[in-house]
């Protein structure tokens, strides 16, 4: 009988641990993909900065030479 109370406690602690480490998870999980949200916000604002300056330095006169050279 003491076996099996013995056991139960091993298999009690190890189910507490393992609920521990996948809450723990969880919330770096949580934590990484605020990380990800964040950084996919600032590549789309650089993205649309980015494109907008093409645009502008494709709509600028070209560079020509004064007429004295």
């Amino acid at each position: 009988m003491s076996n099996d109370s013995e056991r139960i406690t091993r298999l009690e602690e190890t189910i507490a641990h393992q609920a521990k480490t996948i809450e723990e998870l969880s919330d770096q999980l949580t934590q990484q993909w605020t990380v990800v949200e964040q950084v996919r916000a600032k590549l789309d604002r650089l993205t649309e900065r980015f494109l907008s300056l093409e645009e502008q330095s494709l709509e600028a006169p070209a560079n020509t030479r004064p007429p004295h050279y």
